[in-house]
């Protein structure tokens, strides 16, 4: 089965984190690894992903100093082992 990287960048989105989180872990393909990567937000949005993270072994959390959604992004890159890559944004529509 093939393995699908999720790269969630977060930056100030401790209102929509939750539901994002949710949609990605209940998605039915369940051979993925979910990469958030925390781009030095000073909200709860680090917490919120620390109690997602040990619930879900397949949430890895990088924290990096702000460099914008792009720099975040590029982190999650390096950082995927997904034969498939998938850049999420948690916002409302």
């Amino acid at each position: 089965m093939k393995k699908i990287s999720i790269i969630i960048p977060i930056y100030n989105v401790e209102k929509y984190l939750p539901k994002c989180l949710d949609s990605v872990i209940n998605q039915t393909w369940k051979n993925i690894e979910i990469i958030c990567v925390n781009d030095g937000s000073p909200d709860n949005s680090s917490a919120i992903l620390e109690s997602y993270a040990a619930k879900d072994p397949r949430i890895k959390i990088i924290n990096r100093p702000n460099g914008g959604i792009s720099a975040a992004r590029n982190t999650g890159l390096t950082n995927a082992t997904g034969d498939y890559i998938f850049s999420w944004i948690p916002m409302t529509i």
